[in-house]
Formats: structure tokens, C-alpha cells, sequence
């Protein structure tokens, strides 16, 4: 948004400049009282999506209710063709996460009325555009540690989906074998059934719907439910040492003033991404 921030600042159209300000930078007391009762209207809108799965609360405001829906439809509607229509690239802006979000944020009242009747629920949806509150209240500066978690969670994708795999398949494994030891007579009806069964006792949640009956069963039972106490640490584990990685990258690496790649050594001169020179050195702590 910085790069539409700066085609609009220089756009001839005053009108569009000023729209500009006040929808999307909260520096100006205008802005930021924009800022303050969208959020407002958004806490609102949700609470009424909330309040109207509330079955006597629909019966005795389900009237109301609707109305306020589309009238906060109606806001945001209006509120997102203002947004295009200040931002000099609108397609940008369309495709960017917040845009993306602001589109949700209307859409599931439309589809509910016209296309897939129940889908206004889906307008909690809105809850997300309350990231904002980082810009309102100046909290950006913790949208850094936010992006090193997403980093760190990026890192640990491939190393996650291998640990996955391997639960899948032991739950596979310890639910046929269940299966065969159980039987139907102790609710072990099928294979899926017993590996729904194993997936519960491995993460320790243990509805108890379904228990062993017999003492090979409650032992293999045992040794799931052990395993499973021990590979609750793995994830957290994985996790922890990409975060680790991430935070020392960060402390450690320089950032390019031209095109803001990160990844470069505290003594390199030239970025590794454009080219560009990176200043002066700085002195290795």
C-alpha cells in the first residue's frame, strides 16, 4: 500500500487525495476517527451475527437483526468501492490480504440472500478486519513479531507435514490392530471407527465413547495413550528451533534499502537479490 499511497499523493484529483488520507492512514484526526468507528461498527456487526444464532434471540429480534445485517452490508459495500476507488491501482489493493478480507467481509450476506441460504453466518468473517487495530492504536511495531512467527511456522511446514504423515500412519496401524484384538462386540465396528478411536487416545482427549474391553486392548491402549504424551513435545519442538533460527537471521542479517530482501550478511556491500549498494558495513556485535 505504500507504492498506491504515493501514485495517490501526486494524483491531480483532490477529491481522491483526500479520501485517500482519511480512509487509509490514521495520522490525521479524520483518519484515525474513521479508523476508531470502523472498528466500532465492525465489533457490532459481529456481535449481531453472533446474537442471531441465538435461537430466542431470533425469535424475538430476528426482524431487527436482519436489518442491522444489511445495513452493515450496505456500509462495508460502500466503504470497499471508496477504497477502490482512491487507491490509484485498484487491482492491487483487490488482490492484497486486507482487500481480500474486505471483500469476505460482504460477500456471505449476498450469497446467503440470493445463493446459499445460511451463509451469513459466515460474516464473523469480519473479525479479521479488526487487524487494523494495529495501525489505529500504533501497535505496528508488533506486526514485526508477527511475521516472525509467520516465518518461523513457514520454515517448520515440510518438517511438520513429515511428522504428520508419520502420526497418520501409526494411528492407521494401532487402529487395524484394535480393530482385529476388539472387535464389534466392543464398539471397534470398523477400521475407520477404531483409528477415530486411536486419533482420540493418542492426542489424550478421550471422549471414552469407545474403550477396550479386553487386557491386550486396554495394554495396547496404554502404550498409545504413553506415545502419545511423548509426541505432543515434537511439534512444539520443530517450532521452537525454526523461531529460534528465524529471530537470529533476523538479528544477524541486513536488510536492503532498495528492494527490503532480507538475508544478508552483516558485512556483505551489495544486495544478493538487485544489486544494490547496501551502505556501509556494520559492525559485527
Amino acid at each position: 500500500m505504500k507504492n498506491d499511497e504515493q501514485h495517490i499523493q501526486g494524483h491531480p484529483n483532490p477529491l481522491r487525495r483526500r479520501m485517500f488520507a482519511i480512509i487509509f492512514e490514521a495520522e490525521n484526526r479524520e483518519g484515525r476517527l474513521f479508523d476508531i468507528v470502523l472498528l466500532w461498527t465492525i465489533i457490532v456487526s459481529v456481535l449481531a451475527v453472533v446474537l442471531e444464532s441465538v435461537e430466542s434471540i431470533r425469535n424475538n429480534h430476528g426482524g431487527l437483526l436482519i436489518f442491522l445485517e444489511w445495513v452493515f452490508t450496505v456500509l462495508f459495500t460502500v466503504e470497499y468501492g471508496l477504497r477502490l476507488y482512491c487507491v490509484r491501482r485498484p487491482i492491487v489493493y483487490a488482490r492484497s490480504f486486507l482487500g481480500i478480507i474486505d471483500l469476505l467481509a460482504i460477500l456471505p450476506t449476498y450469497l446467503g440472500t440470493f445463493i446459499f441460504p445460511g451463509a451469513s453466518s459466515l460474516l464473523v468473517i469480519r473479525a479479521l478486519r479488526l487487524l487494523r487495530v494495529f495501525r489505529v492504536l500504533k501497535l505496528a511495531h508488533l506486526l514485526d513479531e508477527y511475521t516472525i512467527l509467520l516465518k518461523s511456522l513457514r520454515a517448520s511446514l515440510h518438517k511438520m507435514a513429515v511428522f504428520l504423515l508419520c502420526i497418520l500412519t501409526l494411528v492407521v496401524i494401532s487402529g487395524t490392530v484394535m480393530y482385529l484384538i476388539e472387535g464389534g462386540e466392543n464398539g471397534f465396528t470398523s477400521i475407520p471407527r477404531s483409528v477415530y478411536w486411536a486419533i482420540v487416545t493418542m492426542t489424550t482427549v478421550g471422549y471414552g465413547d469407545i474403550a477396550p474391553q479386553t487386557v491386550l486392548g486396554q495394554f495396547m491402549a496404554s502404550l498409545i495413550m504413553m506415545t502419545g504424551y511423548t509426541i505432543i513435545v515434537v511439534p512444539t519442538g520443530i517450532f521452537s528451533v525454526e523461531l529460534h533460527r528465524t529471530i537470529h537471521r533476523r538479528e544477524t542479517s541486513r536488510v536492503c534499502p532498495a528492494c527490503t530482501k532480507e538475508g544478508h550478511a552483516v558485512d556483505s556491500l551489495f544486495c544478493r537479490f538487485c544489486g544494490e549498494s547496501l551502505g556501509r558495513p556494520q559492525d559485527p556485535a
